[in-house]
């Protein structure tokens, strides 16, 4: 099995995944998508997935930065433009468990996943 989790190494939400993770003795790897970013492949692939709106945070503060023309019209291409240019606008964390993939962070979630 190969777990990755992706999203930003300060976020509190982030903590809490990999806290769960490291209880139960998953190994996983991590990718910091703040530092190292990401690719429009795997934003597609995910998009495809669950969807681009569930990846896109639109309640972050960073997306409330944007201007009022980039938060318009906004389709799956837009919105993996913005989240390219704005790792900060993806949710986190994403966790892909064998090309399985869940965003964001609840224990009942991953506890199912991980059976």
């Amino acid at each position: 099995m190969t777990v990755t989790l992706y999203g930003i190494k300060s976020c509190d939400t982030m903590k809490k995944a990999r806290d769960w993770l490291a209880a139960r003795g998953i190994i996983y790897d991590f990718h910091d998508y703040k530092a190292s970013g990401i690719d429009e492949a795997h934003l597609k692939v995910w998009a495809a997935k669950v969807g681009w709106t569930v990846l896109l945070n639109k309640a972050g503060t960073t997306f409330r930065a944007l201007t009022d023309a980039d938060k318009a019209d906004i389709d799956e291409a837009k919105a993996i433009r913005l989240m390219i240019a704005n790792p900060s606008m993806i949710k986190r964390p994403v966790l892909d468990r064998d090309g399985d993939i869940t965003v964001g962070f609840k224990p009942d979630v991953y506890a199912k996943t991980f059976g």
